[in-house]
């Protein structure tokens, strides 16, 4: 994360204040000065709209965890999502324009670095372990938690999977991590395209209601 880290690394020493009478008076300047180094979100949003490199340094150091476990949940390369998590905070930088008063930061966030994941697997899509990243961007689409930027669907997904039937769990299993064109999983199963196009249908269709069951609380139904 150092490569991150770097992003927000402009901080500015603060000089020493003049002596304060009493614990109770310091007690008081202390708050007072927490509260005023802390602006309210879009007071630096404003800043960082003007180009403030430390108050980007400050939105870089709020939300690159956040940013970050998004991306390692959906990744299986923990080098992959460091470097698309310093990607999306460089593209921030750069659609700093966007950064309007009202908007809701984290949504924004993840959706530049569900952007980014797009991306990523399209440019190196012949690598098997992109097939994870694929599966989760489609599943995000489905599920009802497509929207937050907590990974707790895909905490349940493994045990999702075990739900599913062999040749379900198969086909997506030949498509995800062995890259095999729809003919060749055909092949594979003994079954035509369509059947194979079917299955897959299916199978996510059951990842869909399975993570979406999952997702809610005692009190949602």
């Amino acid at each position: 994360m150092a490569r991150i880290q770097a992003l927000g690394s402009l901080q500015t020493s603060r000089a020493a204040g003049a002596p304060m009478r009493g614990a109770l008076m310091q007690r008081r300047r202390s708050d007072e000065e927490a509260v005023a180094t802390v602006p309210a979100e879009h007071t630096l949003l404003a800043a960082v709209r003007r180009g403030d490199r430390e108050a980007f340094g400050g939105l870089v150091a709020e939300h690159q965890q956040m940013v970050y476990g998004f991306l390692r949940a959906r990744l299986l390369e923990p080098a992959d999502a460091e470097d698309l998590c310093q990607e999306v905070f460089l593209r921030c930088l750069v659609q700093r324009a966007k950064l309007r008063r009202g908007l809701r930061l984290q949504p924004w966030l993840i959706g530049i670095a569900r952007n980014v994941l797009r991306e990523h697997v399209r440019r190196v899509c012949r690598r098997k372990e992109t097939g994870w990243t694929e599966l989760c961007l489609q599943l995000d689409d489905l599920t009802e938690a497509s929207d937050s930027p907590e990974n707790e669907a895909l905490v349940h997904l493994p045990a999702c999977l075990d739900s599913l039937g062999q040749s379900a769990r198969e086909a997506l299993r030949l498509k995800y991590e062995g890259r095999l064109r729809l003919a060749e999983i055909g092949e594979r199963l003994r079954r035509s395209v369509g059947a194979v196009k079917l299955l897959m249908y299916r199978a996510r269709q059951a990842l869909k209601h399975c993570l979406n069951r999952k997702l809610r609380r005692p009190g949602d139904e």
